[in-house]
């Protein structure tokens, strides 16, 4: 799994440009942000636990002096000097390495979930941060609108055929738009302080988004099946498989232990005799078997082990179900961006074509500027209803391809 690299693409549009841009920034954050590098941090001591698994015992070494020196036949024993080393079972040190190995697979697991979450707080962060330079555009379009009605209010109030109420309440129209479009600014500074968070640079530093995001004609087509690729699926698969290399180092590590060892016994020379071995030292090889005959210890750690597993499985099935829903209710809220999107649309060429009867009405002197008004507020109101929908859509297009991909 360390070989593959997983690529998120969140950003359905049209041009790659567009794709390639927040993809970038997704990449910035995967190599800069500090939850990644601890996750990484993690997986390089599981790593390096598998060169710890490759130990042996620590080697006895003994040593004795004797006070009261035993006599034998070619002389008095001094001392006693002896090395021992105890050796596992065959296989045990690969069944210890191969455990350390699946630990390691599972912290992988971990980086690679971290990474997809990433990727999303980014996405998500910068479509809400389109969503606040969308609107703002569509104030600054419908402020230049109100301009240009007030100085056809301001023509009409000179022929006698509108009143300065008119001009005023137009000013007034102004003026509130005004204050939506700082509100949205001071929302798009605290956004673009969290998106800058996350990719761990300067939060003052510049954001490039792009000015605009269409809904494509055609969803892609999901089936269920692809969330059994999920990492947060294969990190369960991974615990039980670290489990069962678990269970297979126990079985190991209840078999004997085999020790080889020699004793050095030096002799001193006898003086009143003479023969050929006289003060010849000892030296004395020896094996020894280490025995777990009171095997409690290694019965209780299977059993756990089997228990483990049946909690890993539970736990998977619920993990299963939960992201299941998210899944379903992510599908079934970007059905309803894009219905809201298409019924916004409807709406706003209605109320485009009613804006243009009024301009009609103008040249013939019967314009209302009460109407104009109206006309103009429930514009405002769709255009913000297509940019949240939009929205909506890649947002939860984006928990879809957390889910599966």
């Amino acid at each position: 799994m360390k070989n593959i690299k997983i690529i998120i693409c969140l950003l359905f549009v049209s041009a790659f440009a567009k794709a390639q841009q927040l993809q970038s920034y997704i990449d910035e954050a995967e190599n800069n942000n500090p939850e990644i590098q601890a996750f990484e941090l993690r997986y390089n001591i599981a790593e390096e636990k598998v060169n710890e698994a490759n130990w042996l015992p620590n080697t006895e070494v003994s040593a004795g002096y004797f006070v009261s020196e035993p006599e034998t036949r070619v002389g008095a024993q001094r001392a006693r000097i002896g090395v021992k080393q105890m050796l596992p079972w065959f296989g045990t040190i690969s069944a210890r390495e191969n455990y350390a190995t699946s630990m390691a697979e599972a912290e992988y697991v971990e980086i690679t979930i971290a990474k997809r979450k990433l990727a999303l707080s980014v996405a998500q962060s910068y479509y809400r941060l389109y969503e606040t330079r969308a609107k703002q555009k569509v104030l600054d379009e419908n402020i230049q609108l109100l301009k240009t009605y007030e100085r056809l209010a301001l023509t009409s109030v000179e022929v006698g055929k509108a009143s300065a109420v008119d001009v005023l309440r137009l000013q007034i129209r102004q003026n509130e738009l005004q204050q939506q479009k700082e509100v949205l600014e001071e929302e798009f500074n605290s956004e673009q302080t969290t998106f800058n968070n996350l990719l761990n640079r300067d939060e003052n530093s510049t954001v490039e988004i792009v000015a605009t995001m269409e809904i494509p004609e055609d969803d892609p087509t999901y089936g269920t099946d692809a969330l059994s690729l999920n990492p947060e699926l294969l990190k369960y698969d991974k615990l039980y498989e670290s489990i069962a290399q678990s269970e297979l180092l126990n079985q190991r590590e209840s078999l004997p232990m085999i020790g080889f060892g020699v004793d050095y016994l030096p002799v001193t020379e006898r003086s009143d005799v003479n023969f050929s071995d006289n003060g010849k030292d000892v030296l004395m090889p020896m094996v020894s078997v280490s025995i777990p005959i009171f095997n409690n210890r290694y019965k209780s750690i299977s059993r756990q082990n089997e228990l483990r597993q049946q909690e890993i499985e539970t736990q998977k099935s619920q993990r299963l179900n939960v992201l299941e829903s998210a899944f379903a209710k992510a599908i079934s809220q970007r059905n309803q961006a894009r219905i809201k999107f298409n019924t916004q649309t409807m709406n706003l060429k209605q109320a485009k074509d009613a804006e243009q009867i009024l301009i009609k009405n103008y040249e013939t002197g019967t314009i209302d500027f009460n109407d104009v008004l109206d006309i103009q507020e429930l514009q405002l109101k769709f255009q913000m209803n297509q940019i949240e929908s939009v929205q909506m859509y890649y947002v939860q297009q984006s928990i879809i391809n957390y889910l599966i991909q």
